[in-house]
């Protein structure tokens, strides 16, 4: 399968991403799953005149394009002319070269949140119009509307996050290549259910925390996020606890809290992203299908019953109680 990747409104940070895949050599092993990489603005040796032509032929359908990758948001401004961002030596804006390769991509994938969603290109007041490709926020349409399906009939695949996982996008594209994801393997949203289908709090490391409610009251302390901190992994659909990143970790295994990045919106959630929202004292964002009366109730059981140890090291950067150790059995 050919694989062309474009960018347009973003940092590039899930090409960075993409870089740190476990693989020790991502293209040889892109090559040995039968993908054939056309062009990536990071990764690819052609510029300028043979690039332009490579991408042509690409919108004639001389070239196939099997996998459309686009990083970035979209760029609609100003005033719907997509002048904001032009691609270099074509005299064109970059959707209108979007527009006219994913008509012809046998599948088409956004490449992390600002593809997806808009994500934070689209944050605060928007003046460049900034979109997603079939999202403008949690709105379906977006630079490609809400009716578009590829050549193979599918809506846009939405790996999202910010930045995406390396391997959801990996896994993605294999899946794709070796017939292994089929249009049942998305969400409601368009992403892929192998990730989308977690949340970012199974297999959290601070999950002995948030079973008792020692709660972190500042950054570095051990305990959870949620309470005090804007942790929402109880309610982001992700696998980052589960799939570690570069092998060893997350954000929270990090110290900071899960600002829900793979979710359409996230980049406003209508607080400081490190400040849990609370009415009452209770948080406004409460963990995905757990009705606010039963956290209410499990949160007082599970104070009241906080061993000290978890209570201690919960508001410290380091353990200062250890587990105590099992007695034993009498004979």
């Amino acid at each position: 399968m050919n694989l062309l990747w474009l960018q347009s409104g973003g940092c590039g940070g899930c090409t960075m991403s993409l870089l740190c895949h476990d693989s020790h050599d991502l293209v040889a092993m892109l090559r040995d799953a039968g993908i054939n990489l056309l062009w990536h603005p990071a990764l690819s040796e052609q510029t300028g005149a043979e690039t332009v032509a490579l991408l042509d032929a690409c919108a004639r359908g001389d070239t196939p394009v099997d996998l459309l990758c686009i990083e970035g948001a979209m760029l609609r401004g100003p005033q719907g002319t997509g002048r904001f961002h032009m691609l270099a030596g074509t005299g064109r804006p970059m959707i209108a070269w979007v527009k006219d390769l994913a008509a012809r991509a046998r599948y088409t994938l956004a490449i992390g949140s600002c593809a997806a969603w808009g994500g934070i290109t689209a944050g605060g007041m928007n003046p460049a119009e900034a979109c997603g490709l079939q999202y403008d926020g949690e709105t379906r349409g977006g630079l490609l509307g809400a009716d578009y399906r590829s050549v193979a009939g599918w809506p846009v695949i939405n790996v999202a996050g910010c930045p995406t996982h390396p391997a959801w996008v990996v896994e993605t594209l294999l899946g794709l290549t070796l017939g292994e994801l089929d249009p049942d393997g998305l969400d409601a949203l368009g992403r892929p259910r192998f990730y989308a289908d977690h949340l970012v709090h199974h297999g959290c490391s601070r999950n002995e925390f948030y079973e008792f409610k020692a709660s972190a009251e500042k950054a570095s302390d051990l305990g959870c996020l949620m309470e005090n901190l804007g942790c929402m992994g109880t309610q982001a659909h992700a696998d980052c606890n589960v799939r570690p990143w570069n092998g060893g970790g997350s954000c929270i295994t990090g110290g900071y809290a899960c600002i829900a990045c793979t979710e359409p919106g996230f980049e406003e959630p209508g607080h400081p992203f490190a400040t849990t929202p609370k009415v009452a004292g209770i948080p406004t964002g409460l963990p995905s299908d757990m009705p606010k009366a039963w956290f209410v109730a499990l949160a007082a059981l599970s104070k009241s019953a906080t061993p000290k140890r978890v209570r201690d090291n919960a508001r410290v950067d380091h353990p200062v109680v250890a587990p105590a150790l099992r007695k034993a059995r009498p004979k």
